[in-house]
């Protein structure tokens, strides 16, 4: 069993990595910018006064990520938890929110917002991985682009169809095979034609017998896109399904996990998701204004039995946003402005047991940001959202406000430091307002959030450093000891607050060798009331991930990581911790051909025991444990033509 690493030792491996910015030297070749659409259209990254972490098409395939999650994860260090419905997911946590973290940040799929209405995670891993462009992260409020429950940040996903740009006919096909039976494949393609209209495909399959007994899981996922443009208009549709059938292993408890992590005490548990999606969406450019429209509707079916209860659901989902964005030079000063209407429907029909529920929200924003000829950025944004939830007699009417003040400026050449501050918001979702104390009906979440960031680009690499605060009131969350209850019962808590320090490093050693170093130090505690000073459950205090990419000799890649997660605890009381633990990965690449390439893999290479997710302490003792699985191989063939 991995032994928890304690604070000292956790501080020292960060002192490490940063110490590691001043010895290593400096490579001659020149990053690209980069350019991020975290702000709903593209900006260069090198004057926002906020942070956005990019991950690349080609960083997923050299990492060998099967899904969104797994390459957050493992590509910038996010933590992690294992997802229940055994469908190949990991549910992510950006800044420290622990069992709500889903509810505290949102996912956007190519400019419609993919976040459930409830405490589920949205399926990332359905979204073929060939289809990637891109993915940003934004760590930190995202309230007055994103609204409600944007407070952990904002996951941004560009598929290659969705992010407009130049290209020629092509594809690719991928099978692989690796342990506990897994077969995998996968394909895409891309048909331009020279009158503006493209087609883009993308398909793949993923079968496996699981790391533990009735773990068996079987995937598949498919999207086609069609679309037309020319130099001032974008037109297209697009439609998307994935299917999932799982069988569900259960929890087990600490004497079943110390001697054996694969055995299941759910024998018979199984479960199903399905997903459509279907999306229609416009972008024009008319003078110093550019225009975007994206309109999507998604309906999930899920279907499960566990422990001789079954759960029997549909969701439907209805989204719709309206941007513009304007660009003006007044002498020196440059203006821009970023206009919008966002409107997301969702509703739930329960077919087993629990009341039907539904919500909608309305909401309008705008940012203006000032560049000054100097360098300097000021940003002010706000947002406006008229929200409306009901279910099992609960009704919820409201309108919530965000706003946010920005500043970067150039205090050299190549640095360029930032602040920002602003107020974010959350109602309760169809799970907590279902499930609350009758006699004290759930306030609206509220945060204030401070960041102060900085940023340096080099010839070799950037650097850039976070330093964040934000103070809640009436965070929404589960208490199991909840007053008046038996069993416990969503509630808001006292005052909350998170509050840490992030790096984000990547430096190329040579033209042949590259670095990146993701460190994160937070907290997450109670500022009074009962649980004063103690730490949100499942929210591990650091984290480190270190991964190297090299190409010894053309044609050979070798890609490594190293992930480190401290310790976090299960209970509210403190009182039981989840271990610390590490898991490194590699992957070797070698192209045999002009355009096929083999590749092996090997994920938690040392074939460590651990777990992400468990549920409950009882006696000074963990009970539910989730187990991660041990090492596991798969060796793959990608052709391109």
């Amino acid at each position: 069993m991995t032994k928890t690493v304690h604070p000292p030792r956790a501080r020292a491996c960060l002192a490490a990595a940063v110490a590691s910015l001043s010895i290593l030297p400096l490579a001659a070749q020149t990053l690209p910018e980069t350019r991020v659409t975290a702000t709903r259209f593209s900006e260069p990254a090198s004057t926002l006064p906020l942070g956005v972490s990019v991950i690349t098409a080609d960083q997923i395939r050299a990492a060998g990520a099967t899904t969104v999650n797994d390459a957050i994860v493992r590509l910038l260090g996010v933590p992690g938890r294992l997802d229940l419905s055994n469908g190949n997911d990991t549910s992510f946590d950006l800044r420290g929110f622990g069992a709500t973290a889903d509810a505290n940040q949102v996912v956007i799929l190519d400019g419609l917002r993919l976040s459930e209405g409830d405490l589920a995670a949205p399926r990332l891993a359905g979204i073929p991985i060939e289809s990637i462009e891109r993915i940003e992260v934004l760590r930190g409020s995202g309230a007055v682009l994103y609204g409600e429950g944007a407070t952990g940040g904002v996951i941004v996903i560009t598929t290659r169809s969705g992010a407009g740009k130049q290209r020629s006919s092509g594809g690719t096909a991928y099978a692989a095979a690796g342990s506990e039976h897994l077969r995998e494949l996968r394909a895409s393609g891309t048909v331009v034609t020279p009158n503006g209209f493209a087609i883009d495909a993308d398909a793949q399959k993923r079968k496996s017998d699981g790391f533990r007994q009735n773990a068996a899981s079987d995937q598949e996922a498919g999207s086609v896109t069609g679309q037309w443009s020319d130099d001032w208009l974008r037109l297209g549709a697009r439609v998307a399904r994935d299917d999932l059938d799982a069988r569900l292993p259960g929890s087990l408890t600490p004497a079943q996990y110390a001697a054996d992590p694969t055995q299941s005490n759910t024998p018979n548990d199984h479960g199903s998701i399905r997903n459509e999606r279907a999306q229609v969406f416009a972008q024009a450019d008319v003078g110093n204004w550019q225009l975007a429209f994206d309109a999507g509707q998604r309906d999930k079916e899920v279907r499960s039995e566990f422990g001789g209860f079954a759960a029997d659901y549909d969701v439907a989902a209805h989204n719709y946003s309206v941007r513009g964005r304007h660009q003006a030079k007044i002498g020196n000063v440059t203006n821009i402005l970023v206009l919008g209407v966002d409107r997301n429907d969702w509703a739930r029909t329960n077919n087993s047991f629990g009341a039907d529920t539904r919500s909608e929200a309305t909401a309008l924003f705008a940012k203006d940001d000032v560049v000054f000829a100097t360098g300097t950025r000021a940003s002010f944004g706000a947002r406006t959202e008229k929200i409306h939830k009901d279910g099992g007699g609960v009704v919820l009417d409201d309108r919530q406000h965000a706003w946010e003040l920005g500043l970067s400026h150039p205090i050299a050449t190549d640095w360029t430091a930032w602040f920002r501050v602003g107020h974010s918001y959350r109602l309760p979702n169809a799970d907590e307002f279902s499930f609350m104390r009758p006699d004290e009906p759930l306030r609206p979440q509220e945060s204030t959030d401070t960041e102060a960031g900085a940023r340096w680009t080099y010839g070799a690499g950037r650097l850039e450093g976070r330093l964040y605060h934000s103070a809640l009131k009436d965070e929404i969350g589960f208490d199991p000891d909840a007053p008046r209850t038996f069993f416990g019962a969503n509630v808001n808590f006292d005052p909350t607050r998170r509050e840490g320090v992030e790096l984000d490093w990547n430096h190329s050693l040579t033209a042949a060798l590259g670095l990146q170093v993701n460190a994160a130090v937070r907290r997450a505690t109670f500022r009074s009331g009962p649980y004063q000073g103690k730490d949100v459950p499942l929210v591990p205090r650091e984290a480190l991930a270190v991964r190297a990419d090299w190409v010894p000799v053309a044609g050979h890649r070798l890609n490594a990581g190293v992930n480190w997660v401290g310790s976090q605890f299960v209970d509210y009381q403190n009182a039981c911790r989840i271990p610390s633990h590490v898991t490194a990965d590699a992957r070797y690449a070698w192209q045999f051909h002009r355009n096929a390439e083999f590749a092996l893999g090997v994920t938690n290479l040392f074939d460590r025991q651990f777990y992400t997710q468990a549920f409950g302490c009882f006696g000074g003792e963990i009970v539910g444990i989730y187990p991660e699985a041990g090492r596991q191989f798969t060796a793959s063939v990608r052709v391109q033509f």
